[in-house]
């Protein structure tokens, strides 16, 4: 009996981890224009948070080479249900600030939003094939 126990407990818990990998908000997100470049952030579970790392750097000319890619741009995301994430931080690259951030999925576009006291800035970013 114990052993059952145990069995469907470890189920459970790989049924929901397998839930949290296929969030709805993990993949390749293109973000708005920011001082003349923009980003691809690819989105994906940390833990029980979601997180996004730079992947590749673009300006008006197409990709180029930035010591930004490969870091972190938003992590700590908690996902509250409905596409919405909260408690999270986003870093704006050209400016350096990390901003206390919130993201609302609506289907191939991503509205993220942060706050550094009382200046708030906001993106919409679109979902990459």
């Amino acid at each position: 009996m114990m052993k059952t126990v145990a069995l469907a407990a470890v189920a459970a818990l790989g049924l929901a981890h397998a839930a949290h990998a296929a969030d709805p908000v993990t993949g390749t997100w293109q973000t708005q224009v920011d001082d003349g470049h923009y980003a691809h952030v690819r989105i994906a579970p940390c833990g029980d948070r979601i997180c996004g790392t730079i992947a590749k750097a673009f300006d008006a000319g197409g990709p180029i080479e930035s010591p930004n890619v490969g870091k972190p741009i938003v992590w700590d995301m908690v996902p509250q249900g409905g596409g919405a994430y909260r408690s999270g931080k986003i870093w704006q690259p050209s400016t350096g600030k990390v901003y206390n951030s919130k993201m609302q999925l609506n289907g191939n576009s991503l509205k993220v939003s942060g706050c550094v006291g009382p200046i708030c800035k906001g993106q919409t970013w679109s979902r990459l094939p």
